[in-house]
């Protein structure tokens, strides 16, 4: 016979999965209760200032049936590729120079790191315009240059937490350096990889609206720019949900569990 037994009916639940069914519940019931204060609400002004759901819902089926609307989705996710490849790895080659050529530690930590984190996404965006022009150059760089103090800073704490012991027992056995840093180094930067990624897409979206919104030809920021002189306000609606349930859907089916995978096998601790 099987050791497990049949929960009779009625019989409380395990407080693990009480706990999860509580929390599926609050966010069902919060969810309800922004949709209703938002129908209420919808009614009681003009349209252009605060549509309707069922507005909102025409309008998302449009964005997602009109191949010119979807154009702009693809030119942002393609913003986004770009400048998280980009920023992801200047950052790592950044981060690797400054552990390795311990010389140009303080230039790249204490003065290029500070200044990226200092200087705003409005004012690259700007500076960017008036190098660039209007253009996709504009939106890759501008995102670029703000994600880039994400990745320099999380591997850095990476290298910093590296197993000082387990590069010592390597060196023992005679490897090369490129042999130690591709068995030894790369494994144990995996966990803060996925994490600097996890930050660096949620980050990108927020400043990729901007950066279409001010400097870029095409775009779901440039769609906005457009729908906001037409007081399109469903349109505008339609993105900003889309931005958030594709952000959310893409940390937990995606990113989260790579940052839990990497984190249980290669990492000592969940990097920060």
């Amino acid at each position: 016979m099987s050791g497990a037994t049949a929960r009779p009916p009625g019989a409380a639940l395990d407080p693990p999965q009480a706990s999860t069914r509580t929390k599926a519940l609050v966010a069902f019931g919060c969810a309800a209760a922004i949709a209703i204060a938002w129908s209420l609400a919808a009614g009681r002004v003009p349209p252009y200032m605060l549509p309707a759901p069922a507005d909102v819902g025409r309008a998302a089926l449009g964005f997602f049936g009109s191949a010119r609307q979807l154009a702009h989705l693809g030119a942002t996710l393609t913003h986004i590729g770009a400048a998280i490849t980009i920023a992801f790895t200047l950052g790592a080659l950044l981060a690797l120079a400054a552990h390795y050529a311990r010389w140009s530690a303080p230039a790249i930590h204490h003065r290029l790191s500070p200044f990226l984190n200092a200087f705003s996404g409005i004012g690259w965006t700007l500076l960017a315009v008036i190098w660039f022009g209007v253009s996709s150059a504009t939106v890759v760089f501008t995102i670029t240059v703000v994600l880039l103090p994400f990745a320099l800073i999380n591997l850095r704490e990476g290298l910093v937490a590296l197993d000082r012991e387990l590069l010592e027992m390597g060196r023992s056995f005679g490897r090369g350096a490129g042999r130690m840093f591709a068995v030894v180094v790369l494994p144990a930067l995996l966990p803060f990889c996925a994490a600097t990624l996890r930050i660096m897409f949620g980050v990108s979206w927020k400043v990729a609206l901007t950066a279409e919104l001010f400097g870029g030809s095409k775009g779901l920021g440039y769609m906005i720019n457009i729908a906001r002189q037409d007081y399109d306000t469903a349109t505008i609606f339609t993105v900003i949900l889309f931005i958030i349930l594709a952000v959310y859907m893409a940390d937990r089916l995606a990113f989260a569990p790579l940052e839990r995978y990497t984190s249980r096998h290669y990492g000592r601790a969940s990097p920060r």
